[in-house]
Formats: structure tokens, C-alpha cells, sequence
């Protein structure tokens, strides 16, 4: 279990930079996600030919894991949109929701009984949303986008958790990453038709760093993601990554001085996010010292 969390700390710490590069990169919230996805996809498929872990799947297994890769793209499309229409730090508080939408997801998709910590726990993130929301009227479309963003994310989750019981970690990681840049494909046609664009080709600094986002920000932090899930639930990975607002906003402060543009209202709202993960981290703590407990006396 605990290395477990260190894993999911560090995939915590990584997705910290994901909201950076999202304003870094000045391709649109499609193409953005599209791109990072595809180069995902391809680094993975590489290392793991050179390192032999390479594993092949069922026609049918790769339709599971695709739809998972694809729930994926749509939530990096989301996210990167609400970025894009407000800033990052509204974009990485409104993917708190993660945890929420987990907690009502979950039982449904699981077929299992309704967890009240869990659903007391998430209100409290909602409840940090809403505060955000009801104050910040300028930045109301990418709260929106956010909030779609977050539920994606959760759905994906919870079918990645159900994977990674079933196939090993990079397994699921490649063929996500596969998936989610075939269906990405077959959606931006579509996509650029209604958000045109002057080119489809990124700039030289663009792509570096895709590269980087796609290396670190993306196969190592899912990777890292899914063999945490082997051991934590989908909801506690959810709430924890509630974290990642916390070193995002501090890069966002340093870097673009966002700072100016957060209001009393964004602070307090975080401040109730972060301590619905403060209490599900002791929660989960203290379950499993009381499971460990037992045996170490045998």
C-alpha cells in the first residue's frame, strides 16, 4: 500500500504540469489533446517493443481498453478547453470533481452499495465548486467545460480500475493510448469543421513540448496511475489527484502570475477541496493500519 501512494504522489506531481503545457502550447483544445495522445501512443508502442513488454490483446479486449483510451482524449479535449476559455488554475480546481462524480459513478457501474463517507466527502469538493462558480461569473464557460472534464475523467477511472485487475499496467496504457488516438481521429474532422483552425501543423516549441508533456506528463504518469489502482480504489485515486490543483496553481501563480485574477471566493473553494482530501487520506490511512494491525500480531 504504501508504495502504492509514493506511485501515485509522483503521478500527482507530474500531472501538476499538465495545466502549464496546456497554456504553454498554443495549438486549440482539440488538436492539443489529439497530438499529446498520439505521441503518447507512439513512445509507449516504442519502449515497450525495445524493452519486450509489448503484450498483444484480444480484438475484444482492445475494444474495452480503446473505449476506456477514448473516455480519456475526450477528457484531456475538456480540460484543455476549459483552460483555454478561463486559466489553468479554474481548469485544474474544477477536475477536483473527479472525486464527486466517482463516488455517484461508481456504485452505479459497479453494482455496489452507495459508500456514505465517500458521497459526504465528495459534497464537500462540490461544495468548493459551487462557491467558485457562484463568484466567478467572467470565467463561467471554462468552469463548465471543467465540470464535463472532471466527469470524463472519473468514468475513465473507473474503467481503467476495472482494467488494471485484468491486464498489467503498461498493457492498458498503450492500448488506451492507441484507442484514445483512434477515436480522436475519427473525431476531428468533425471537430475543426465547428473550431476551425489556421493550421493543424504545431510550431517547432509546440512540439517540444508535446514531446515532453507526451513522455512524462502523460506514459509515465498513467503508467505510474494504473499500477497505484492495482492497490487503492478508483475514488481514493480520484480525490487524491485533487492535489494536483495545489502544484498547478503554484506554477501558474509563479510562472503567469494568476494570482491577480483569483478572488477571495477561489481560495476558500480550494481550501474546502483540499479538505475533503486531507480527511479521505486519514480515512484511507486508518483502514488499512487496522488491516495491518491484525496480521503483524500473528
Amino acid at each position: 500500500m504504501k508504495k502504492a501512494f509514493i506511485k501515485l504522489h509522483i503521478a500527482i506531481v507530474l500531472a501538476g504540469f499538465t495545466g502549464i503545457f496546456g497554456k504553454l502550447i498554443t495549438l486549440n483544445e482539440g488538436l492539443l489533446a489529439w497530438y499529446r495522445i498520439c505521441l503518447a501512443a507512439i513512445l509507449l508502442v516504442v519502449i515497450l517493443a525495445a524493452t519486450k513488454k509489448l503484450q498483444p490483446v484480444t480484438f475484444r479486449d482492445f475494444g474495452r481498453i480503446s473505449l476506456a483510451g477514448f473516455l480519456l482524449g475526450l477528457h484531456w479535449l475538456f480540460f484543455y478547453g476549459s483552460i483555454k476559455y478561463s486559466n489553468i488554475s479554474v481548469g485544474v480546481v474544477c477536475f477536483s470533481l473527479a472525486g464527486f462524480f466517482t463516488a455517484i459513478f461508481s456504485p452505479l457501474i459497479n453494482r455496489r452499495k452507495w459508500v456514505i463517507s465517500e458521497l459526504l466527502l465528495s459534497l464537500l469538493t462540490l461544495a468548493g465548486i459551487l462557491l467558485i462558480f457562484s463568484f466567478d461569473s467572467q470565467n463561467r464557460a471554462g468552469i463548465t467545460l471543467g465540470v464535463i472534464s472532471s466527469m470524463l475523467g472519473a468514468l475513465y477511472t473507473i474503467t481503467n480500475e476495472r482494467l488494471a485487475h485484468v491486464h498489467q499496467s503498461e498493457t492498458v496504457t498503450v492500448y488506451s493510448m492507441i484507442g484514445g488516438s483512434l477515436g480522436l481521429a475519427l473525431l476531428m474532422p468533425l471537430y475543426i469543421h465547428f473550431f476551425p483552425v489556421k493550421s493543424m501543423i504545431p510550431s517547432s516549441s509546440d512540439l517540444g513540448y508535446l514531446v515532453v508533456l507526451a513522455l512524462f506528463c502523460t506514459v509515465l504518469l498513467y503508467m505510474l496511475q494504473t499500477q497505484a489502482l492495482n492497490r487503492i480504489s478508483a475514488f481514493t485515486v480520484n480525490l487524491s489527484l485533487n492535489l494536483e490543483p495545489v502544484y498547478t496553481i503554484i506554477l501558474a501563480i509563479l510562472i503567469y502570475q494568476e494570482n491577480k485574477e483569483l478572488t477571495s471566493a477561489f481560495y476558500l473553494g480550494l481550501g474546502l477541496i483540499m479538505l475533503s482530501v486531507v480527511l479521505q487520506m486519514g480515512k484511507v490511512w486508518k483502514e488499512n493500519r487496522q488491516v495491518v494491525t491484525p496480521c503483524s500480531q500473528k
